[in-house]
């Protein structure tokens, strides 16, 4: 839990921000009244610890006071370089997402002026607004949800010998990176049971993703294998996922019904077999996506009922 040591806004980009008492988070856009809100980093935040740091090794050289730096919220008890992208925070109603860590600097700013240098580079990361409310000095300051870490593996005889180029591996990891995950590991592999069970094994038992999502190898191709190695390797079945998968792909298509993907659970991993196309992926994704959150949060014993 960490603690919002200063609340800080100023009109124009590129300046040093001045304290306030309080400031009004508008959702989807940032600090009402800041030069930053609207922009593709809406909210910048500084660790206080840093900013000590900083102010403690140039002590009677240049006065460093909250909002020099041009950081919006100065909180203590976090190392906000260290996070992953996609990690939540709420302050009161507050909820803001980690999006960006670092950034360039622009070259004699109002800010290296004053300080002599800008620590926001490497110390400052920037969130963008996914819910309103006001912003206090003093609020608590606490993660509510580290990102899901999730790995892919496709399964194609063709894009594994490089006659064929892998599209869908690729475009589930675009999505997951959109929608805030941490994607963690990859493989491109031959349609072979064998080989994709073992790859399954080793993925969730050392590497420990919260979610695999697999392509390709669910239909009735006698190489299509992807259900079988699935299945072999399971703990726990999770049928409901790949039942609302084929329900859903139905009113797109009608031969959503060959589909046999799986989808199942090994030891605190989620294994959920998508179809083979990029298209397909897509839709069927972004699909289950919005659902998938609680689940994960139970599977990892971070949510309940």
């Amino acid at each position: 839990m960490g603690k919002v040591i200063a609340v800080c806004t100023s009109e124009r980009k590129g300046t040093v921000k001045i304290q306030v008492d309080s400031a009004v988070v508008i959702k989807d856009f940032g600090l009402e009244g800041d030069a930053h809100a609207g922009s593709e980093r809406q909210v910048s935040l500084l660790s206080y610890e840093a900013f000590e740091e900083f102010r403690t090794l140039n002590e009677g050289r240049v006065d460093i006071v909250p909002g020099v730096f041009g950081e919006n919220l100065l909180v203590s008890g976090f190392d906000f370089k260290s996070m992953s992208l996609g990690t939540r925070f709420k302050c009161g109603d507050v909820v803001l997402e980690l999006m960006q860590i670092g950034k360039k600097c622009h070259t004699g700013c109002e800010i290296s002026k004053i300080a002599g240098k800008c620590i926001m580079p490497v110390e400052g990361v920037f969130a963008r607004a996914l819910e309103g409310g006001v912003i206090s000095k003093g609020d608590e300051f606490v993660v509510v949800q580290k990102p899901f870490k999730a790995g892919v593996i496709t399964a194609s005889d063709r894009s594994y010998r490089g006659e064929r180029e892998d599209l869908s591996g690729p475009k589930i990891m675009e999505i997951l990176e959109a929608h805030g995950y941490d994607v963690i590991t990859s493989a491109l592999l031959p349609d072979d049971e064998p080989v994709l069970a073992e790859a399954l094994v080793k993925m969730c038992d050392i590497v420990k993703p919260d979610v695999i999502f697999t392509t390709g190898g669910t239909g009735f191709s006698p190489r299509d294998h992807m259900p079988e190695a699935t299945k072999k390797i399971a703990h726990r079945d999770a049928p409901g996922i790949a039942e609302a998968i084929r329900a859903y792909s139905l009113k797109i298509t009608p031969n959503a019904m060959l589909s046999r993907g799986a989808s199942v659970i090994r030891n605190k991993t989620l294994i959920i077999n998508l179809p083979g196309s990029p298209k397909a992926v897509s839709e069927c994704l972004e699909y289950i996506l919005p659902s998938l959150e609680h689940g994960l949060g139970i599977l990892r014993g971070e949510q309940t009922d």
